[in-house]
């Protein structure tokens, strides 16, 4: 594993970030024919069929796919004057993952990405181990003060 070609997909991944407001919430998101270059995926319609398999796998988990994939049109500049509406997805984090453990594992893109994945997810759970643990020794030093005062 590359760590240096982890490093660099994560800071192109972080720099084609968009970002909305919606209220007070501040929304994350890419779109995914940015993702699509990031990915190594040369034709939309491979990658679309990536994204529609990581559409299933959202589905298949009861989690709302509209949430995190949201058809949208875009429209781009050909020949000269000419513009023409294509279709692209506003995609959550969540999705980008779920991409990325559905795309082609032959791509060097998508391996860095399934690992990336893998090293954020186990760093959020020593994260919460570490504040499990901390949580229980303040509820022991509680407990402890809690004996003192009632002895």
């Amino acid at each position: 594993m590359d760590k240096n070609k982890i490093i660099g997909l994560k800071k192109m991944f972080d720099n084609s970030c968009n970002n909305i407001e919606e209220g007070k919430i501040n929304i994350e998101f890419w779109y995914a024919r940015d993702l699509q270059k990031l990915l190594g995926y040369e034709r939309w319609e491979n990658f679309e069929a990536a994204i529609k398999r990581a559409m299933e796998s959202c589905e298949m988990t009861g989690v709302t796919v509209i949430d995190h994939f949201r058809e949208v049109t875009k429209m781009i500049k050909t020949a000269k004057t000419a513009k023409r509406d294509i279709k692209d997805y506003m995609i959550t984090r969540y999705a980008c993952y779920l991409i990325a453990q559905n795309g082609d594992p032959r791509k060097e893109e998508i391996a860095l990405a399934q690992s990336y994945f893998a090293i954020q997810t186990r760093k959020q759970e020593l994260i919460e181990e570490r504040i499990d643990y901390i949580e229980r020794a303040e509820a022991r030093e509680k407990l402890k003060e809690s004996e003192k005062r009632l002895s």
